[in-house]
């Protein structure tokens, strides 16, 4: 009788030894399974860029630019003419601070073609 005793307290020792050892890499495990989840979609990056509204009214173009972020944002105006002889233009770049309001202008001899404003968050 003292033979199955000594086992079966021999056994349940093995058995709380092994699963103190395997606790913690289960726990690792299961955190890196959780972590992997979590890290595999890349950050959402902060909104940024000031919004512009650009008016063509016959050969002047007018665009004006408020940033409601706190990145300083550089716009840059660019206005290509209609006429194939009529020189197309990139206006300066403008830094546009924090909860400010810009206002940029070009023109063209004739008519313009398209307009746009291109953004550098800087």
């Amino acid at each position: 009788m003292r033979s199955t005793r000594r086992r079966t307290w021999a056994l349940v020792a093995a058995a709380v030894a092994v699963a103190g050892l395997l606790a913690p890499v289960a726990v690792s495990a299961a955190s890196r399974a959780a972590g992997e989840g979590a890290s595999s979609a890349p950050p959402s990056p902060e909104p940024s860029g000031a919004e512009c509204r650009t008016t063509v009214d016959g050969s002047r173009v007018v665009a004006h630019c408020h940033n409601p972020y706190p990145a300083t944002d550089l716009v840059q105006l660019h206005t290509e003419c209609a006429r194939w002889w009529d020189v197309d233009a990139d206006a300066e770049a403008v830094a546009v601070q924090p909860g400010r309001t810009v206002r940029l202008e070009d023109r063209c001899w004739k008519e313009v073609g398209r307009a746009w404003v291109s953004h550098r968050v800087s």
